[in-house]
């Protein structure tokens, strides 16, 4: 199910729990901020707006805007469009900005709108001290002059602020923190989920390779080891017995025919995921088949029980797994025969055995060592596990055992 489905399922939208689309502009490392001149020009024709709206209402005890007033309403809003580039310098300015322009006299307005976002922005962009030492001053600068510098500061004959209006001042910069450190927290937990959202998209990626490495390794090498068996016998006898030849001639046409199909479905698979494959997957009601290309090979493969219904996946992996120990066999023990031993174990798992009578001949025929290695990525892979590893008799044996559930079909039957 994608994340458009899951925002439908009643629970948050996907926008919300990942974060908005335009967010995640100021995480853009690749490229130089960009200047915010939109929201600037909106904020200052505010601001200048306002101010002017707030002055007359306010005009019978703050002084009126003159040229001056103008300058640091300017300035306050003017400094935003750096504030991408430079939030400190942008925050300490604009409280600086305002401190002046509340010092002398001027009306109560928008321009804290220009302090608010500039510290929102600082504290968004990581300078958190910077942006509390900033708004610090400007609270500070304002109680200084609204409790002792007012008596040599316009307007004349100004009384001191009362400490309930210096309350709300208090409440307004710790409201301006409080929001931007939540939507720092929150931009924080974004970046998380993405970092999370890529690591599985990474993990699923890289299971999804050795999946594929797993199949095409356990084709070939069976393939192509019962092939080289062949070819060395059609060799050997083609002048002697080219009947014989002919026989080991045909093995490797078919041989590499079968070869070719399964790993094209492999191939199909990696290049439509999703689709379902064309053919099925091959599973243990192929193992005759497996024991008659072991003949072919020259190795007696003998079969003892019956294999149980098995989920597709437990099916594969039993499968490869008996393959990959047969095609071990032929090319690493001297022994002409194997024995394939499948028993169920209080009907909760499948316990395959693979015994030959060796001796080990050393000989590698081209393989890479990955045999035993993806054998045990299976099994694990399934919850189960995997013990290889030589007789006390000489012979060398493989010993799977696999849960014949998966752990998503025990939850199920809970």
């Amino acid at each position: 199910m994608d994340e458009q489905q899951a925002g439908r399922g009643g629970g948050p939208p996907t926008w919300w729990r990942h974060g908005p689309p335009w967010w995640n502009r100021w995480d853009d490392e690749e490229h130089a901020p960009r200047w915010p001149w939109r929201s600037t020009v909106l904020i200052t024709v505010f601001v200048m707006a306002g101010s002017n709206f707030a002055a007359e209402g306010q005009g019978d005890y703050r002084e009126q805007l003159d040229p001056f007033a103008r300058v640091l309403l300017f300035v306050a809003s003017g400094l935003l469009l750096w504030r991408k580039r430079y939030p400190v310098a942008v925050v300490f300015g604009t409280s600086v900005a305002a401190t002046l322009y509340l010092g002398a006299g001027y009306p109560y307005g928008p321009v804290f709108l220009t302090v608010a976002v500039a510290c929102f922005n600082a504290i968004l962009t990581g300078h958190r001290k910077a942006a509390w030492a900033a708004v610090g001053v400007f609270w500070v600068g304002h109680a200084l002059v609204a409790h002792w510098l007012y008596q040599w500061l316009p307007p004349s004959d100004d009384p001191a602020a009362s400490w309930g209006q210096e309350g709300v001042i208090a409440a307004w910069v710790a409201a301006i923190v409080a929001v931007s450190e939540l939507a720092r927290t929150r931009r924080e937990q974004w970046a998380r989920e993405r970092a999370e959202r890529a690591q599985a998209a990474r993990r699923r990626a890289d299971e999804e390779r050795l999946r594929i490495a797993r199949e095409l390794h356990d084709v070939l090498a069976h393939s192509i080891s019962v092939i080289n068996v062949q070819a060395g016998v059609g060799l050997a006898l083609l002048d002697t017995d080219p009947e014989q030849a002919r026989t080991a001639l045909t093995t490797i046409k078919a041989q590499s025919k079968e070869a070719l199909g399964e790993v094209r479905q492999v191939l199909d698979t990696l290049r439509t995921p999703g689709d379902a494959p064309r053919t099925p997957a091959p599973g243990l009601d192929r193992l005759s088949e497996l024991v008659s290309q072991a003949a072919s090979a020259g190795l007696a493969v003998e079969v003892e029980g019956e294999p149980p219904r098995l989920a597709p996946g437990t099916d594969l992996a039993a499968f490869r797994i008996v393959q990959e120990a047969l095609t071990n066999v032929v090319r690493h023990s001297g022994s002409r025969h194997a024995r394939v031993h499948l028993d169920q174990d209080d009907g909760a798992t499948l316990r395959l055995r693979i015994d030959d009578d060796g001796p080990a001949t050393g000989a590698e025929a081209g393989g890479s060592g990955n045999g035993l290695a993806g054998m045990r990525e299976r099994a694990a892979a399934l919850g189960g596990t995997i013990e290889a590893g030589p007789r006390a008799d000489g012979g060398f044996r493989v010993l799977a055992v696999l849960p014949l559930k998966t752990s998503a079909e025990t939850k199920e039957d809970r």
